[in-house]
């Protein structure tokens, strides 16, 4: 059963009252009374009320100053007033309707016109309400719907992610001790980045580029790349193409974190002091990218068993990295790695690789 249309009714004087009663409430209306501006104000926010019947001359608080509040709050304002007044002068219909009146009645009024005004002021009321909770539902709607894209986008970026870590460890996929490698550097990487203040965008850029930093070794014969010894100045030179390979397979891509992955790969081995490669370029000349993700990979690897060396303790690690400092990497990105030192051992400690828990737990203690 629909809920009954409530008109408040609001006049100092008991006639006038009686009167809004005799004809309101056989039309099937709830009908309430104040009888001053302030009781007024209060029983709107006692209950929902569908039109408002005002007297202007009151005292207390007048029906011009009550049409100003009702109007000024959010939660009364699409309530239907009207101005229910013997003042019969323009200036103050205009006062009225400058404080918010949406209709007028003359005293005395007349029965019909008032059952009209009302009748059809319920009829505003309810749509205004039907709108209302209309913008409010679809406005939840749009808030839920946006959540689960935000959900679905994560998820996609998560699956992205985890296809690029897979694929990319394709290039290093002969290596069996390159483990979780590929998933730690790109942490590291994205950590030092975050604590040298890039954006949100960049670091989750770093992320994604990270991982194809080595995808060029997929061009290198298994004899250079799993050469357990030293390698020959020859089979070195063959080695450091897996920069331009990798460069080379990523090049022309319209998805920026594979642009991304394309000065990766090109640049993180090159050295603050130009004595890199492939393009021996030196200081800010390289890509802050390949700042970043040169030492993310140096410690990483220097950490990680290979088939041509033990890993190493995390000390001796960090003794390496400190003397790289102003030589190998880049000063701003040394500091950065070890003021991010508590993030990079929790990344470790996550992304182990199996067999590695008790070297971790050794590490950490000697650490």
């Amino acid at each position: 059963m629909d809920k009954k249309p409530h008109i408040l009714v609001v006049d100092d004087e008991d006639r006038n009252l009686r009167l809004m009663e005799a004809v309101l409430l056989p039309l099937g209306y709830t009908v309430s009374f104040a009888r001053n501006g302030e009781e007024a104000l209060a029983k709107v926010h006692e209950a929902p009320v569908d039109v408002i019947l005002l007297d202007i001359m009151m005292p207390g608080l007048d029906g011009f100053e009550v049409a100003r509040l009702l109007k000024s709050d959010d939660r009364t304002k699409i309530i239907p007033i009207v101005m229910v007044t013997a003042l019969q002068e323009v200036e103050d219909r205009i006062r009225a309707l400058e404080a918010g009146a949406d209709d007028f009645l003359t005293k005395p009024a007349d029965r019909t016109e008032i059952r009209a005004r009302v009748a059809s002021l319920v009829k505003v009321k309810a749509y205004n309400d039907y709108m209302r909770n209309y913008s409010r539902e679809l406005e939840t709607e749009v808030a839920r719907r946006t959540k689960d894209l935000r959900l679905a986008f994560e998820r996609i970026k998560a699956v992205s992610l985890e296809a690029l870590y897979r694929l990319t460890r394709a290039a290093e996929y002969k290596d069996e001790d390159t483990g979780s490698h590929i998933q730690r550097m790109s942490h590291y990487s994205a950590a030092i980045a975050k604590t040298m203040g890039l954006n949100d965008r960049t670091v989750e850029y770093i992320l994604y580029a990270a991982p194809m930093h080595d995808v060029g070794k997929i061009g290198i014969p298994d004899r250079i790349l799993l050469k357990p010894g030293k390698l020959t100045d020859e089979e070195w030179i063959i080695m450091k193409q897996h920069t331009t390979i990798g460069g080379r397979i990523l090049e022309g891509s319209k998805a920026g974190y594979i642009r991304l992955g394309e000065i990766v790969a090109l640049t993180h081995h090159e050295k603050w002091d130009g004595s890199g490669y492939p393009l021996g370029l030196k200081g800010t000349k390289i890509p802050l990218v390949g700042r970043i993700v040169a030492i993310a990979d140096v410690f990483d690897a220097l950490m990680s068993k290979r088939p041509y060396k033990e890993a190493f303790s995390l000390e001796k690690s960090y003794e390496i990295l400190r003397a790289g400092r102003g030589s190998h990497f880049d000063p701003d990105v040394v500091d950065a790695f070890f003021a991010a030192e508590k993030e990079l051992d929790r990344i470790r400690q996550e992304f182990q690789d199996e067999g590695d828990s008790h070297l971790f737990e050794m590490n950490r203690r000697i650490s």
